[in-house]
């Protein structure tokens, strides 16, 4: 089956980040798209969200806007898509585990607990947002002993340490889990429904 007459734009989406996982999401929906990194220093912008108290979600809208803007100014005239993805557990923000100590630290908090993958989308043009999108997974991690989480952290490959929580649910992360609530695509990082929502708001799909 033809895919060709789906994507109306003159250009590809331009993906504002290397991630592998939001390029195989974008695949999945045939979506043209190229990619080019942001350079966004991501801690940076959290530092100062941090400093204006803002909320987990209002986090990942500023992080996807500054990652879509960056590369907008870049590329005036492509449509660019901007992501990011927070996880918070009882109003505390996790980032990517510095080592396997911060990694057990991180399953320790989260162990029992319900937390929350909060995935925003910015699309830009011209230097100014165009649409945003949103949607929010609702994890809940079993209750991990000592002897789990070390085995658990003998299995995983060390890429795995780059994912936030210290888990892919695609893969053996989902033995961490006791329930999830949510988009597979939100999951991941890029929730595609609300993406495409957006899309066809702005007249880039032919249906």
């Amino acid at each position: 089956m033809s895919t060709a007459n789906l994507w109306i734009e003159r250009q590809p989406l331009l993906l504002a980040s290397n991630s592998v996982t939001r390029r195989m999401l974008l695949e999945s929906a045939a979506i043209p798209f190229e990619t080019q990194g942001s350079g966004v220093h991501e801690r940076a912008v959290e530092e100062k969200a941090c400093a204006d108290e803002i909320s987990p979600l209002a986090l990942a809208h500023r992080l996807a806007e500054e990652k879509a803007l960056a590369v907008s100014r870049r590329e005036p005239a492509r449509l660019i898509l901007g992501g990011d993805q927070i996880l918070a557990c009882e109003g505390e923000v996790f980032h990517k585990a510095q080592n396997r100590a911060d990694a057990r630290r991180q399953l320790e908090r989260l162990s029992g607990r319900v937390h929350f993958l909060h995935s925003a989308g910015v699309l830009a043009r011209g230097g100014e947002i165009v649409d945003r999108f949103d949607a929010t997974a609702y994890m809940t991690m079993r209750v991990l002993n000592e002897h789990a989480i070390e085995t658990y952290l003998d299995c995983i490959s060390p890429d795995v340490l780059q994912s936030v929580g210290i888990y892919q649910v695609e893969n053996i992360g989902i033995h961490l889990f006791e329930a999830v609530e949510g988009d597979h695509s939100t999951i991941l990082g890029l929730p595609l429904l609300p993406l495409l929502a957006a899309l066809r708001r702005l007249g880039c799909l032919s249906f």
